[in-house]
């Protein structure tokens, strides 16, 4: 396996610090370039188009949640424990200083497309957690996981939205009440 070039990693930081708080499509190759203080002709060597760049932003989040999600299986959480992990982590999330959304949602409304790569690579990654939503609720004996997953999904996305339109903590604790009625079946 290769080491990570350093001019390529400086890129996707930037860039990723860029895109989560002014919006991918409002910030341009020059500004990415300049902050992570590299060439044009560094940038076009590792991502052939802006869009190559965008699509490793969302590729690099996925991998950062993913990790997160399996190094807390690792631990041998139950499907409760998961759901209560699900929950908190969220809450600091939202409530956290720069929290602008949902990186996923915020650039989904960028990338309507849906045959478009980036489009494709967040629906990847809202599959992949729909599947890990079910078997927590499924771990955790809440009859109809499928069903009660793209409820906790919508939830979720709509916890995201809410947060960062604003009352951050009202709307944590909403999840919170919305989460427990889920799976107590209310």
């Amino acid at each position: 396996m290769s080491t990570p070039s350093p001019a390529r990693e400086r890129l996707l930081t930037t860039a990723t610090r860029l895109f989560y708080a002014e919006g991918i499509h409002a910030v341009g190759v020059d500004r990415i370039v300049t902050e992570a203080g590299v060439t044009r002709a560094t940038f076009y060597r590792h991502f052939p188009s802006k869009e190559d760049l965008v699509r490793s932003y969302i590729q690099a989040w996925d991998a950062g949640v993913r990790a997160e999600a399996a190094a807390a299986m690792a631990g041998g959480l139950t499907g409760e424990q998961g759901l209560a992990l699900l929950v908190s982590r969220l809450g600091q999330e939202m409530c956290g200083p720069g929290f602008r959304g949902c990186p996923f949602i915020n650039a989904a409304a960028e990338y309507p497309d849906p045959t478009h790569p980036v489009a494709q690579a967040i629906v990847a990654h809202r599959e992949w957690l729909l599947g890990v939503f079910e078997e927590w609720l499924r771990s955790a004996g809440v009859p109809e996981p499928q069903q009660r997953a793209g409820v906790l999904m919508l939830l979720r996305d709509g916890a995201m939205v809410g947060a960062a339109l604003g009352e951050p903590e009202a709307v944590a604790e909403q999840l919170t009440a919305g989460v427990t009625a889920l799976v107590a079946g209310s």
